[in-house]
């Protein structure tokens, strides 16, 4: 008798119907095809090459060899919510207090958290695309309904607000931000974060605020600005989501953090006692190192990576028929490949195939005419991977 079979497997329509993020599954595969002593590079990695800070794991091996494994609140630690609450205040301009800080397993849960919490089965959900892959899987889970506003590389991949006002649908419940933005690099200036703070006010939306790439910005002149610091109104309609796995290198750690406001923060602490019970007991004491040590590292990170960056969109240049947008932040490129008359998923499969390189299709973040490249790896890696796909684009 076939187990698979034998019973009742009807999945709810929210949660029982979520596919596998595509991302982790491709970036598996190609571990997969390496272990088998395949010749495969691989450019499809969410997280930097580099291994936490020293000071950060001996915290948590500190905290460990004093028995630091038991419960701890479901929000998370009261001194680390403390120091979180200060980084924002003193870092990001938003006014929070330690009672606003809602710590989780990872910044991912702390989104799907937001939207749980917020999100009525019928509402609308404002997503600016190319998108974060999860987002629309989050968002369905919660019952409610993604609603993608498109943007062009010319406005950096950012979503105006002429056009966030001509796709805006009745039941409109919340937009997502997520600056710097996961595919595409883009990064919201301070203007039109003005206007896109009007325009949630005028209509009444509540703002999940992805910030999770912020230290990871390389103009001159282009820092990070959060949303919530824009005023009182905005700040208390807006979910500031960040956490440690980008800026640190720590994304097998899994801890995110979020300042809502007050009503909304007490919601999400009770949806994660119900959950999660508290984020890992040690892996805070890990947080609260990297917030109140030294930043040397995150700065020397950012260097490497606005090398690599800067490498990679000149090499990608090069190839005729890619056209390619210079990325202001976060750790991906997101190349056109439109004019090679393939769809992403069929151009990857068969890059993969014919030239053993990894990438990751545009399609689930919105834009079948895109790859998303990440150069979290060294130079070395960077130019041999393009080297096959220069020679794989010279085929078609």
């Amino acid at each position: 008798m076939n187990s698979e079979n034998s019973g009742n497997y009807e999945f709810s329509a929210g949660l029982g119907s979520l596919q596998p993020s595509l991302t982790l599954g491709l970036t598996q595969k190609a571990k997969e095809l390496i272990g088998r002593g395949e010749d495969v590079l691989s450019l499809c990695a969410g997280e930097p090459d580099y291994d936490t800070p020293e000071h950060i794991k001996q915290a948590a091996v500190q905290a460990l060899a004093e028995g630091d494994t038991k419960y701890t609140p479901s929000s998370g630690r009261p001194d680390l919510r403390q120091a979180i609450a200060e980084k924002l205040e003193q870092e990001n301009g938003i006014a929070c207090r330690a009672g606003q800080v809602i710590v989780s397993p990872g910044a991912k849960f702390s989104v799907f958290a937001a939207i749980a919490v917020l999100c009525r089965p019928g509402d609308r959900v404002l997503v600016p695309s190319p998108y974060w892959l999860s987002y629309p899987e989050m968002i369905r889970a919660a019952g409610a309904e993604p609603v993608f506003v498109p943007t062009l590389a010319e406005n950096d991949f950012c979503a105006t607000v002429d056009c966030l006002e001509s796709c805006l649908p009745e039941r409109a419940r919340m937009l997502i931000l997520n600056t710097p933005s996961n595919p595409t690099g883009g990064i919201y200036q301070k203007r039109e974060l003005e206007r896109i703070a009007e325009f949630a006010l005028r209509h009444d939306l509540m703002v999940v605020a992805d910030e999770i790439y912020e230290k990871l910005i390389y103009e001159e002149g282009s820092g990070h600005i959060s949303l919530a610091a824009l005023g009182k109104d905005i700040a208390a309609r807006t979910m500031t989501v960040n956490g440690f796995s980008k800026a640190y290198s720590m994304t097998g750690w899994r801890l995110g953090y979020q300042c809502a406001p007050l009503p909304v923060a007490k919601r999400i602490d009770a949806l994660q006692s119900h959950t999660t019970s508290n984020p890992t007991s040690f892996a805070q004491a890990g947080a609260l190192a990297a917030l109140r040590g030294p930043q040397k590292s995150v700065e020397g990170m950012r260097l490497a990576f606005k090398e690599r960056r800067d490498v990679i969109y000149d090499l990608l240049a090069e190839i005729p028929g890619v056209k390619v947008h210079k990325p202001g932040g976060a750790f991906y490129i997101f190349p056109d490949i439109s004019s090679f008359g393939l769809d992403s998923m069929t151009f990857s499969e068969r890059l993969l195939e014919e030239e053993k390189l990894a990438v990751v299709p545009g399609f689930p973040f919105g834009s079948n005419d895109h790859l998303r490249l990440s150069y979290a790896y060294g130079l070395d890696t960077i130019r041999r991977a393009v080297e096959r796909l220069a020679a794989f684009c010279a085929k078609l």
